[in-house]
């Protein structure tokens, strides 16, 4: 009796410029339950462009059909060394696998690419993760992400949303605020004014207008701005993305006078209700570092936290990176970031946040 045939299993770089090649990643990314936005080419493609560092996407093929991937980013940064992401400038991203041998089969790969490339770093946010395998952390205490169900209809999603938070959103209700959405011209300036001002505030380099404008024409309807406004002034925007029935706002910020005029909370809610009547289901508030500002915030609105898993490898002989801005090494930077005047921050901050991914 004769063997079955057995088809021989692939791993290898897919070349993120073919279109035909994306498109047949975009299908798993799209069919996996694990893919996300940031797995996406148009991601990778988005970020890689915007920002000058290189997209990269490492795939397992068996009977000539990917079953599985890794997407990548390979970042240089003079401030935090090179790195190898997944996703960068995301907050989700690893492996994409169904077997654990074939997650291990790219684990293999993506520490002999970094190896060959000379870089002593590789960081995966979420997927599968490594068992077992020499230099690599795992982590299930550093981050948490926030997702929850979006209401019935808007009195019902106020509704639901805790009594000492919905005081502050009715407040913002309260006010001569208006709201708009889109992609224009006019709505790309507003959101880039009010978010670079406002990580400014916070002690980070603004990434650069390019990457918002990328990411925006890349997602095409699954993306677009939200923005408050006080008479003719944007006080609150933030740029979501739609993926598999829920909406993300990933890059929101407030001015100075965001605070006093709950332009922030008035912002998230109406996000809220313009989610459902697109037909979300999901209202995703992303990633907080645990016990951060931030991380108090969603779970204020209700949100109940939800430890994320990220690895993190460090080539043999190498110093561990080390990117993070609550870190001793990193506050003195951060403190003096905030008291620059916001022109100098607006210019010099995206030749650094180029490197932050």
């Amino acid at each position: 009796m004769n063997a079955p045939f057995q088809h021989a299993v692939t791993v290898r770089e897919l070349d993120l410029a073919d279109p035909g090649e994306a498109q047949r990643l975009e299908a798993l990314v799209a069919g996996h339950p694990g893919g996300t936005a940031f797995h996406r080419p148009a991601w990778l493609n988005a970020v890689a462009r915007a920002t000058g560092n290189r997209a990269l996407a490492l795939v397992l093929e068996r009977h000539e059909a990917i079953a599985a991937c890794l997407p990548l980013l390979e970042v240089h940064s003079p401030l935090f060394g090179r790195v190898m992401v997944s996703s960068g400038f995301g907050v989700e991203g690893g492996i994409l696998a169904e077997r654990q041998s074939d997650a291990d089969a790219l684990f293999g790969a993506v520490e002999e690419l970094a190896l060959r490339r000379s870089c002593p770093a590789i960081e995966l946010r979420g997927g599968m993760l490594p068992a077992g395998r020499d230099g690599w952390k795992i982590r299930h205490d550093s981050h948490c992400g926030f997702v929850t169900d979006l209401a019935a209809d808007d009195d019902a999603q106020l509704t639901a949303i805790p009594r000492k938070q919905r005081a502050e959103v009715r407040k913002g209700l309260a006010g001569d605020l208006t709201v708009s959405v889109g992609t224009d011209a006019a709505q790309r300036a507003a959101h880039y004014a009010v978010y670079a001002e406002s990580v400014r505030n916070l002690g980070t380099p603004v990434f650069p207008k390019a990457l918002f404008s990328a990411v925006l024409d890349a997602f095409g309807e699954n993306a677009d701005i939200l923005t408050v406004s006080d008479g003719e002034t944007p006080v609150a925007s933030v740029l979501s993305l739609y993926h598999k029935g829920a909406v993300m706002p990933y890059w929101g910020g407030g001015t100075m006078a965001a605070r006093r005029l709950r332009a922030n909370d008035r912002m998230y809610y109406e996000l809220m209700l313009h989610a459902r009547r697109r037909g979300c289901e999901r209202f995703d508030f992303g990633r907080s570092k645990t016990g951060s500002g931030a991380f108090d915030f969603k779970k204020n609105w209700g949100f109940a936290p939800q430890p994320l898993g990220y690895a993190a490898w460090t080539a043999p002989g190498a110093e561990a990176r080390d990117a993070d801005p609550t870190s001793a090494k990193h506050a003195a930077r951060i403190a003096l970031w905030k008291r620059l005047p916001l022109p100098l921050a607006n210019l010099i901050g995206p030749h650094i946040a180029r490197g932050l991914a």
